[in-house]
This record gives structure tokens, sequence and C-alpha cells, in this order.
């Protein structure tokens, strides 16, 4: 489902810039700090201690970190289903079994991704999962998130909603990140719950 570019409004793009250039000056430090806060505070929500799936992504740079709570997800016992990024933007899924399971993928000019290196599950299987953890660099009051405009996440929110599918929609955010407004367009659909270092937010 491709927006006609719309993905690219210039508001975003800016927001965007802004966002990604507080990240980069993260240091190491920060980010450790940080993920270990953020895998304590999503540990503790509701949606995921009933959750039998959760569809996950695996950090790079200086994103709030995912590793630890990908972990403690799976000695849980829950079935944690990672992207894999597709030619097209989209994502096909596999699941996590560990860091030893994952793969550095790099794609074209930009950043290189972890994914699962085992079997790939189809894109329809992100329909399966009872919660769904989003990569954003901004949440505003309303729970509309700003990704990184790749486009990945909104073709993710289409299908699980032309499958009838009403996950649990999580995002997480360094606690800056939580802002007053973010532009939204038509297809923008808005997330259950914030989660950063210092709390949770639910909208809606």
């Amino acid at each position: 489902m491709v927006h006609n570019g719309r993905t690219n409004d210039p508001d975003k793009r800016t927001l965007r810039r802004e966002l990604l250039a507080v990240r980069n000056r993260l240091t190491a430090d920060d980010v450790r700090e940080a993920a270990a806060a953020l895998a304590v505070r999503a540990l503790g929500l509701p949606e995921l201690a009933r959750a039998r799936t959760v569809a996950a992504y695996v950090s790079v740079g200086s994103e709030p970190g995912t590793l630890a709570l990908l972990d403690a997800l799976r000695a849980r016992g829950v079935r944690v289903l990672l992207p894999v990024l597709l030619p097209d933007n989209d994502l096909d899924w596999g699941l996590y079994g560990g860091e030893g399971s994952l793969a550095r993928v790099q794609h074209g000019g930009r950043m290189a991704l972890f994914e699962p290196a085992g079997e790939r599950l189809g894109p329809e299987a992100v329909t399966a999962a009872d919660a769904v953890l989003l990569p954003g660099l901004a949440v505003d009051a309303r729970g509309m998130r700003l990704g990184r405009g790749g486009g990945s996440y909104d073709r993710v929110l289409a299908r699980l909603e032309r499958a009838g599918a009403d996950p649990a929609l999580v995002v997480l955010l360094y606690d800056a990140e939580v802002v007053e407004r973010v532009p939204e367009e038509a297809h923008d659909r808005p997330v259950h719950a914030v989660v950063t270092p210092s709390g949770v937010r639910r909208f809606g």
C-alpha cells in the first residue's frame, strides 16, 4: 500500500530530523540504562503479561533498546516474532530464538538490521500476535505515532485491520519523545500505549 509519498510530509521530515539528532547524541551508557528501565516497565504491562505471541523488533543504533525485553519475554515462554524487511519495505516475520538466532542484514545504503535467521512465517504471521511492539520516533497526547517514514509499519497496521485482528499496539520511546502533537495523515492509527524508561502512558 503506497501512500503516494505522503509519508514525506515536510513537517514530519523536520520533526524526524530533530528527534534523530537528539538520539544521536546519546552515549552507549545512556542507551543501555534506558533499555534496562524500558524492559522493566514493558514487562509490567498487563497486555504483555497475558500475551502468548508478541511481534517485536531488534533495536539498532541509538533506538530505545529491545534485546533485554525480547529475552525476558522468551524466558516467560512467549512466542516472539521479529520482522524481516522485504525489498518493497513490507515485513515478513520469523521467530526469535535468542541473540544467537539473529543475522546482521545490510539493506542497500541503509543501516544494517538484525533479523531472525530461521524460517520465514509470511507477512500475515503478525495477525496472530496478542501485542505488537512498534518502533517510532515520537508519540503525541492522542497516541498518534511518528515512524521513520519507510511505511513498513503502516502496512502492518493496515494488514491487522484487514484481518480484523486487534492486538495491543505499544510504542517504545525515550521520555522526551512523548510530545504534544505529531503531524498525522489519513492512514495513521493511534497506538494503545507508550512505554518509556520512566513509565507507561495509555491512550483512548
